[in-house]
C-alpha cells in the first residue's frame, strides 16, 4: 500500500519538496542519495494521513527508542514527543511504543505501550503485536528512529554492531496493523527503510528490511518528526510547533539517561549536533509553513 493516490495541489507539492530538501540538506548519512528514490510529496502525503487520523480522533502509535549500550539515544524521542503533543492537541490519542529503559523513563508524562526487549522468538513477537493491535486498534502507526529488522532478522546500529539483545520489536506492529504506516529514518537501518532497500546498497550499514506506506528521510530523524508536525499545522492553519522547546526536551531526556547516538555521551545534542541546529531547523519549518 502507498499513499501516492492522495492528491496534492501545486502549492502543497512545492512546500513538501522544499521541506523534503531541507531535511537532507546536510546529507550527514547519505539520505540525500536516497531521497530521489521516493515519490516527491512524501512529507505532505504523510501529514495528510496524520490529518485524517486526528480528524477521526483515532489512536495513533508512535514507535521510537534506539538502544545505545544500556540506554537510549537522543534522536527519536524528541521527535516522538513533538508528534505526540501535536496529535493530542488536534484530537487524536497518541501512544509512544518503546522498550525499557525509555518506557520507564517517560511513562509518568506520556501514554506508553511497553514492548518486550530482547525477545528473539518471532512467534512471541507476533503474538505481542497482535495483542497490542487488538487492544488499541490504532488508526495510524508511525515509526521514528526505531531499529528495523535486517534481512537476517537481527537489529544493527550504524557501526554494524548487533543490538538485538537490547532491541524491542516494533516491526511486527508495523507489518500486522490494518492502517496506514509512516516511518522516519536517517541512516538506512531504521524501520521503513525496506521501502528503498535497493537504494541502500551503497551505504556502509546493515540495512533494515521492514517497509512502510510512506517513508520520510532526514539528516536527523527528530527533524522528520518536526516536519510532519509543521505540515499538519499548515493543513490546519495552526502553528503546532510554536511551543516546542528543543533544548528543554533534550534536557528532560538527558535527566532520564539519554545519550547522543554518535558520541554515546550524555549531552544535549542530536547525532552529535548542538541543540541550536535543531532549534534553527524548527524555525525554518515554521517559516516555510507561514508561521514565522
Amino acid at each position: 500500500m502507498t499513499l501516492e493516490n492522495i492528491s496534492l495541489s501545486d502549492s502543497e507539492l512545492q512546500l513538501s519538496q522544499t521541506i523534503e530538501n531541507l531535511l537532507v540538506a546536510q546529507n550527514l548519512r547519505g539520505m540525500a542519495q536516497i531521497q530521489p528514490h521516493l515519490a516527491a510529496g512524501y512529507c505532505m502525503r504523510a501529514a495528510k494521513a496524520m490529518l485524517t487520523a486526528v480528524s477521526n480522533k483515532e489512536v495513533v502509535f508512535i514507535g521510537t527508542g534506539f538502544p545505545v549500550v544500556d540506554t537510549f539515544e537522543t534522536d527519536g524521542p524528541p521527535g516522538a514527543i513533538s508528534l505526540y503533543r501535536a496529535i493530542e492537541a488536534c484530537g487524536g490519542t497518541p501512544y509512544i511504543c518503546c522498550g525499557a529503559p525509555l518506557s520507564g523513563a517517560i511513562v509518568e508524562d506520556f501514554r506508553v505501550i511497553e514492548l518486550a526487549v530482547g525477545e528473539d522468538c518471532e512467534q512471541q513477537q507476533h503474538q505481542e503485536a497482535q495483542a497490542i493491535l487488538e487492544q488499541y486498534k490504532p488508526g495510524l502507526v508511525i515509526s521514528i528512529e526505531r531499529p528495523g529488522k535486517a534481512a537476517d532478522g537481527g537489529y544493527y546500529n550504524m557501526r554494524g554492531e548487533s543490538i538485538s539483545p537490547r532491541s524491542a520489536c516494533f516491526d511486527e506492529i508495523m507489518q500486522a496493523c490494518q492502517c496506514t504506516t509512516l516511518a522516519i529514518g536517517d541512516g538506512g537501518n531504521e524501520i521503513g527503510m525496506g521501502k528503498v532497500q535497493d537504494a541502500l546498497s551503497k551505504l556502509n550499514i546493515v540495512p533494515a528490511a521492514t517497509s512502510c506506506d510512506e517513508l520520510i528521510v532526514a539528516d536527523v530523524s527528530n527533524w522528520g518528526g518536526h516536519a510532519l508536525v509543521a505540515l499538519l499545522g499548515y493543513l490546519r492553519q495552526e502553528d503546532l510547533l510554536a511551543s516546542f522547546d528543543n533544548l528543554a526536551v533534550l534536557q528532560y531526556l538527558s535527566e532520564r539517561g539519554s545519550v547522543d547516538g554518535v558520541t554515546r555521551e550524555n549531552t544535549l545534542t542530536e547525532d552529535s549536533l548542538d541543540s541550536a541546529e535543531g532549534t534553527k531547523l524548527l524555525y525554518a519549518l515554521r517559516k516555510h509553513c507561514g508561521f514565522a
